[in-house]
């Protein structure tokens, strides 16, 4: 993990020409956030890690940088603030992810009155190579005398030629600085760079341990929510086709009149192909959950390879009576059912998620057993996510497993519905004509009588 570089200026430093992409603010100010951030940070200065190896690793042999090496913290000391008469400041250059960057400050504002605006800003932006684009989360905080008034807000971005700096015009009412922000004259900006190594193949690990945490305590809600969506929207579809006793019965007739080859290859799906799609569907850019969502899937997968390979979660994760049995398997570079489909697809229309986490306090004060007791919840909210992703990825395959067949059934059902209707056309074509040969034979028997 990068160090934290430290600042300390006097008027702070000039800086003209700068655009100032803004974001819609997510600041999030409280004395539980704030706590956990000033946790989280004891934690960095060591503390041992606490987080179960599936949830902190990155185990991916591709040589490519770790998010712990793509992290870093900036911090931006002012001393003299009410002796500042330059419309921006920006600080020194710092480098974060390969990428040097600099926090910029509009001490009356950007383009709105009465307010400090605050920005990250690519430094060196003009020298970069045509096409160069920097996708990162970052925190920028206005440091507080009183820790737990603190301001913390945070973003997703992809920093390009048009949009090199990002951040809030409006990060702070004027009349809030001297309410503790500015101390002996003095302010001080804290800003957390996460530069994001994108995969299209796979979910990938987006955020570094200490800052996937942090996160964690402020966005877990939203996280677990397009999670639990995703799964309960493919539930009740699942639960609709159940309950139409007639289009189910027809299914399953369909599928048990398949070979067992036929239906083993159907159980089956190549891993490339619905990674690719599950890393589009959720990783969103400017959705600041889309990090963390991605490292739930990431631990999900991760979870799933596991047991694959037939590794000892139980303990690590979840109690034995606990742990969930498998929907999906992995052989390879291949997803496989474990069951037979239609076991599968009636169970996951009934499986329960995991429940809602209602009862972990929100305000996680400093007392004798604030080690143990916060190190049981970073366990309990890293497990939560990572179980929810394993999930996700099993209703995304079942989900795709059971469409493939879906569209197999179909068109069996229309091509069965084809023939039919040629049975039918056929009978009533033979019919029509034994009516005329009837018809005939009664005109010539009438001839003969006359």
């Amino acid at each position: 993990m990068a160090g934290v570089a430290i600042e300390e200026t006097g008027a702070g430093e000039s800086f003209e020409g700068v655009s100032t992409g803004q974001q819609q603010p997510r600041c999030l100010i409280g004395e539980a956030l704030v706590e956990w951030r000033s946790l989280l940070e004891q934690a960095e200065n060591g503390s041992p890690s606490t987080s179960p190896p599936y949830w902190d690793s990155d185990d991916d042999d591709d040589g490519g940088p770790k998010p712990s090496d793509l992290y870093g913290k900036y911090i931006f000391k002012i001393d003299k603030f009410s002796q500042i008469n330059k419309r921006e400041l920006r600080s020194n250059a710092f480098e974060v992810g390969g990428y040097k960057w600099f926090i910029l400050i509009y001490p009356q504002g950007c383009d709105v009155s009465n307010h400090l605006s605050l920005f990250l800003c690519v430094a060196n932006h003009d020298e970069l190579l045509p096409g160069w684009s920097h996708l990162a989360q970052f925190t920028i905080a206005a440091v507080n005398k009183d820790p737990k008034k603190s301001k913390y807000s945070d973003t997703l971005h992809r920093f390009w030629k048009k949009e090199n700096d990002w951040g809030w015009k409006k990060f702070m009412e004027h009349s809030k600085l001297l309410d503790g922000f500015i101390d002996a004259d003095t302010l001080i900006i804290k800003v957390q760079v996460q530069v994001i190594r994108e995969r299209a193949d796979r979910p990938f690990r987006c955020l570094d341990c200490q800052y996937r945490r942090e996160l964690i305590r402020v966005y877990l809600t939203n996280a677990e929510q397009i999670c639990r969506r995703f799964v309960e929207e493919l539930r009740t579809k699942l639960g609709k086709l159940l309950e139409n006793k007639a289009s189910w019965s027809s299914f399953c007739a369909f599928w048990l009149g398949m070979d067992q080859c036929s239906r083993r290859r159907m159980s089956r799906e190549k891993s490339e192909s619905i990674l690719k799609v599950v890393v589009k569907h959720f990783f969103i850019e400017k959705e600041v959950t889309s990090t963390l969502v991605m490292d739930s899937l990431y631990g999900g997968l991760k979870a799933l390879e596991g047991q694959n390979k037939g590794k000892k979660i139980k303990d690590k994760y979840l109690k034995a009576e606990e742990l969930p049995i498998p929907i999906v398997g992995i052989e390879k570079d291949t997803f496989i059912l474990v069951d037979d489909v239609l076991l599968l697809l009636e169970r996951a229309a009934v499986e329960p998620l995991p429940p809602k986490d209602e009862k972990v306090p929100q305000n996680r004060t400093k007392d004798g057993t604030v080690g143990e007791f916060n190190k049981e919840s970073i366990e309990c909210d890293e497990r939560r996510l990572a179980e929810l992703g394993r999930q996700t990825i099993e209703m995304f395959v079942l989900s795709n497993i059971f469409s493939k067949i879906d569209v197999e059934y179909r068109m069996a059902v229309s091509l069965k519905k084809q023939e039919e209707l040629f049975r039918e056309e056929e009978a009533a074509e033979i019919k029509q004509k034994s009516r005329r040969g009837v018809d005939k034979g009664k005109k010539s028997k009438k001839k003969q009588v006359y």
